[in-house]
């Protein structure tokens, strides 16, 4: 049966996607949902890189017994993207990605993130508590109440070193987050809410451009996509591309 590793977003793990692997199992897909470094129990992100996330994928890709689909959410979708060349997955979808290094968010609220973070107190090896505020009103806005505090709760620290160099690229001399030149080699989707404000329907758009991605923009939904109200019909939608366009199916 297909492969599907589904990678997870800044402050959470592999638990993320506890509801959304639910259609892929049940049409027969294989769903690993693995975290990313220093996410698991033991925690540890201090200092991590997100080459250190793409490597950590790649390495768990390359014990497969046959190439997967990528599927990332947010940071995860950027993880996926810069893992594709190594990988050359099946398909790759990403769910509100990150941008990679070069695209500059379109919108005033990923203007002011990225300067915020900019000039914060440095934390390149330090780990950053999450923003539960802000996660309220911006990334689970969307989401049902009992579903959005059970997410607010497994929270965790994310690395400072990672967030940096995905918000503020232009600082980084090593161009970490940078996905190569040109399309990458694999069918690619990339989907985003309408009301997102964490990474805007524009900035989405550009990223889809640079990496030679199609790109749906979903009416009504905000950022978390995997478990905000409509979730399931993203998963039919992505389940729908895969069989489709990218011909892979269980």
């Amino acid at each position: 049966m297909p492969t599907v590793v589904m990678t997870h977003g800044a402050f959470c793990g592999g638990w993320a996607f506890d509801l959304f692997r639910a259609p892929f199992e049940a049409r027969g897909w294989t769903v690993l949902a693995p975290d990313l470094p220093g996410h698991g129990a033991a925690g540890g992100v201090a200092g991590l890189s997100m080459r250190d996330y793409a490597g950590a994928l790649e390495r768990l890709c390359a014990g497969l017994p046959e190439r997967p689909v990528l599927l990332g959410h947010s940071l995860g979708g950027l993880v996926c993207q810069l893992a594709a060349r190594q990988v050359r997955p099946r398909a790759l979808v990403m769910l509100a990605p990150s941008a990679p290094w070069g695209v500059a968010g379109a919108s005033i609220e990923e203007a002011a993130t990225a300067f915020g973070v900019a000039f914060a107190d440095p934390f390149w090896s330090g780990a950053v508590t999450p923003d539960r505020g802000l996660m309220r009103s911006h990334s689970l806005d969307r989401t049902p109440k009992p579903l959005r505090d059970e997410i607010l709760a497994r929270l965790a620290p994310e690395s400072g070193r990672a967030i940096r160099e995905v918000l503020n690229w232009w600082l980084d001399p090593f161009m970490t987050t940078s996905v190569g030149i040109g399309a990458l080699p694999c069918p690619s989707l990339a989907m985003v809410g309408e009301r997102d404000v964490v990474h805007s329907p524009a900035t989405v758009r550009q990223t889809a451009a640079r990496v030679g991605a199609a790109c749906y923009v979903l009416p009504g939904m905000s950022h978390w996509l995997i478990g905000e109200e409509g979730w399931e019909r993203v998963a039919d939608q992505v389940l729908g591309w895969l069989e489709t366009e990218a011909r892979v199916a269980a």
